[in-house]
């Protein structure tokens, strides 16, 4: 295998476990900045020759089309600088395992290999760490639904590292070569680091779901809804771009309009809206939190926290 130093003027090759949506997104991003890809790796190897052909098709010219291999192939791996783990969490610790027993083969050709799981640390790898490999993790805080356009929000996104230094420092060059940016999160706190970024991300997808199942209630078509919301969505994007959340927030809460919010309970207590009644609670009452740090009446704030109750138990 080519050492690191040995590729001082190129970029390191990299191997990808999990060809899924982010695997097969960081595949194209990588290649498409310089990285050769000589492996996709996937529980099915028909699902890999998917994910090469995809990049292939996308990157036709750039180099030859990667090996498509199936998870229980590990054993004919291509020696390679990098390999990125983009399984599932559940299936990283015991893809590591057998990575690990994989390896003896190539006789001391180790490299680096960086997970891409939010919610786990480099820990995770020690099995290849007591080998000689050094391990990390990068993930990428984009939410990845298609690779194509995974790709291009790649480049240009944050990124999570932590690891051994040498794991830390390429998982650094590869975010600046895909023009992002990287911060380091202490291994022992990345659960709770993951857990804030399924707040902002797929929590936000849930919430705006629980929108829809309440417009959809008033008479839309959920169909409907999701295109009448969407510019909202986007507003308060645009409102968090350019101030804080406690700035940006508005509407009833804001205000401390009560007549307001002892309307929307009504409304929502008899359509058989459960779920969004109890995060309505939920989220005014935080709503409320920081809208007594814009000087709003604390009457108004008062009256409204005794309607919905304390989210204190």
């Amino acid at each position: 295998m080519a050492t690191q130093s040995s590729t001082k003027h190129k970029r390191p090759t990299v191997a990808i476990i999990g060809a899924g949506r982010l695997g097969s997104a960081l595949a194209i991003a990588l290649q498409s900045c310089g990285y050769p890809i000589v492996a996709l790796v996937a529980r099915r190897r028909h699902k890999a020759e998917k994910a090469t052909a995809l990049l292939s098709e996308l990157l036709s010219g750039s180099s030859r089309r990667p090996l498509a291999l199936a998870a229980n192939q590990l054993a004919e791996l291509p020696l390679t600088d990098l390999i990125i783990l983009a399984t599932p969490d559940d299936a990283i610790a015991a893809t590591a395992e057998k990575l690990s027993i994989a390896c003896i083969a190539w006789k001391g050709g180790v490299g680096t290999v960086l997970h891409t799981s939010g919610a786990l640390s480099s820990e995770v790898l020690a099995p290849l760490r007591e080998r000689g490999w050094q391990t990390g993790s990068i993930h990428p805080l984009v939410s990845v639904s298609n690779p194509t356009a995974g790709a291009a929000d790649l480049k240009g996104a944050f990124f999570c590292l932590e690891g051994t230094k040498k794991a830390e420092t390429l998982a650094k060059s590869i975010v600046r070569n895909l023009g992002g940016n990287s911060f380091s999160i202490k291994p022992e706190n990345k659960a709770l680091y993951h857990a804030a970024a399924v707040m902002a991300s797929p929590h936000l997808t849930a919430l705006f779901d629980l929108a829809l199942q309440m417009l959809a209630a008033a008479g839309l078509s959920r169909q409907q809804a999701q295109r009448v919301f969407i510019p909202l969505l986007e507003s308060t994007i645009n409102n968090l771009k350019v101030s804080t959340p406690q700035e940006a927030l508005t509407g009833t809460f804001a205000r401390g309009d009560l007549a307001t919010v002892q309307r929307h309970l009504k409304a929502l207590s008899g359509k058989d809206l459960a779920d969004a009644l109890a995060v309505y609670k939920l989220l005014g009452l935080h709503s409320l939190e920081m809208a007594s740090k814009n000087k709003v009446d604390s009457t108004g704030i008062e009256a409204i926290q005794n309607l919905l109750g304390s989210k204190r138990h």
